[in-house]
């Protein structure tokens, strides 16, 4: 039951700062790919903070409920694929098909770049 509470206070926690995140960026710049772009960062911040998170688990650093509250609760909560998968079909309904391969490219290989990138300077 505790894992449940930890899994539900981190998804709101995540959920609450993946809109700050968008109404940051639709603040910062008032067009279309404004939406794309929080979306790529809050995508690149759950990557970085998983793996960190992640990876301080695994070494015994950190306790391991850690990963109900941020793994799933906060980065389930805060990142989101769904989203990318809408902004980048919209993208290409729209006709700005290389702009739409362009955040295929970028959210695939800067998240998991990311990923990787940190873990080695852990590890």
């Amino acid at each position: 039951m505790q894992n449940i509470f930890l899994v539900f206070i981190g998804g709101g926690l995540g959920s609450i700062s993946r809109y700050g995140i968008s109404m940051l960026f639709t603040g910062m710049w008032q067009n279309k790919l404004s939406a794309t772009a929080a979306t790529l960062t809050s995508n690149l911040i759950s990557s970085l903070l998983l793996i960190l998170i992640w990876t301080f688990i695994d070494l015994g650093k950190l306790p391991q409920n850690l990963k109900f509250l941020i793994i799933v609760g906060f980065c389930g909560g805060f990142s989101t694929f769904s989203t990318f998968s809408f902004e980048t079909f919209q993208l290409l309904r729209e006709g700005f098909f290389m702009l739409a391969v362009l955040n295929i490219l970028l959210s695939v290989c800067l998240c998991i770049g990311l990923m990787y990138f940190a873990y080695k300077q852990i590890t």
